[in-house]
């Protein structure tokens, strides 16, 4: 008698990833989550709700408002041998604790000779569409991705957000978990049968043969909305999610692009710098001889995002734009 695999389970992205939070906490006393209004208050987007009641102060702890303060907490706490897990609101608050980040839990295993690692998790909220604003709305993985010494994750599924948080808590590393705030409430089918996710590679979401729009994060949905209009035409996009930005997997990369001989490279970051740069530029050093066109870009317009609402689209990168690259690609 065989027994039949467990069935999908359908929920959001917010709930898989909270999910998460608590099979760490229950799984390893270590392991603590400390932030702005992560207790109490459930988290700013909700994500934390209930742990408070669950596991109690000491295992759930808000934080005062100093993200230096916290942020280097948690580094002290990974150095002593526990397993935090740092919340941060937003992307633009982070910069206030980037001394701790990047002078600290990226350089001390270095500076140690390998003595002291940092396996210390950074959660944070990234990107726009909500209507919050500038100091609250940007996309800036890409210049976390520029650190040695550092891991950064980019989930952009129901099945990465649940799955991402335990592979991330068992790296020796100090990891960046960038969630984009429009994912929050997503839905999509999480499979049962999961454990934990690779970190390592980049994954197809959908395969193709025309051209390759290569993507993460946020930008994923409009990539695949993209690649729904433009079959309608009969252009047939692979689309690639990287998951993590550093390292790049840019053997995945290369694969597309010699699948499709055309690239074009969507993130929500300005492009002047960004991400989507850095992978353009390893398009061109490892696939050039496959391209039959110039590699695209869509990115956000290089301002800082505006609240209103359409400005703020028009600033954003959409599916339309996303088409619209493909057929300078194509044509």
């Amino acid at each position: 008698m065989t027994t039949a695999p467990p069935e999908d389970a359908v929920t959001t992205y917010r709930e898989a990833m909270r999910d998460a939070l608590r099979e760490a906490l229950s799984g390893d006393e270590r392991v603590f989550l400390i932030g702005e209004d992560v207790g109490r208050y459930g988290g700013c987007f909700g994500v934390s709700l209930g742990l408070l009641e669950e596991f109690g102060p000491e295992r759930v702890r808000d934080a005062p408002l100093s993200e230096s303060a916290f942020v280097g907490a948690g580094i002290g706490a990974a150095l002593a041998g526990m397993r935090p897990i740092v919340e941060i609101m937003t992307v633009n608050f982070s910069l206030l604790a980037l001394d701790q980040i990047l002078n600290n839990a990226a350089t001390l295993l270095h500076m140690s000779n390998g003595q002291l690692p940092v396996p210390v998790v950074i959660r944070m909220t990234t990107g726009a569409g909500r209507q919050l604003a500038a100091q609250h709305s940007h996309s800036l993985e890409g210049w976390y991705a520029h650190i040695p010494g550092i891991r950064v994750l980019t989930p952009a599924t129901v099945e990465d957000a649940r799955y991402m948080l335990p592979a991330a808590l068992a790296d020796p590393d100090p990891v960046l978990i960038f969630e984009h705030g429009s994912l929050y409430n997503a839905k999509g089918a999480l499979p049962r049968s999961g454990t934990t996710a690779g970190l390592d590679r980049a994954a197809v979401r959908r395969s193709g043969t025309d051209v390759s729009l290569i993507t993460y994060g946020g930008s994923l949905p409009k990539a695949l909305s993209a690649a729904d209009a433009l079959a309608q035409e009969g252009i047939e996009a692979d689309v690639v999610d990287l998951r993590t930005l550093r390292p790049l997997d840019t053997e995945t990369v290369a694969a597309s692009a010699a699948r499709t001989h055309r690239v074009v490279v969507v993130d929500e970051a300005w492009r002047t710098g960004g991400i989507g740069a850095e992978v353009s530029a390893r398009v061109a050093e490892d696939s050039f001889y496959d391209l039959d066109s110039p590699v695209e870009r869509v990115g956000c317009a290089e301002v800082p995002i505006p609240y209103a609402r359409q400005l703020e689209e028009a600033a954003l990168p959409q599916p339309a734009d996303i088409v619209a690259a493909v057929h300078r690609a194509v044509n």
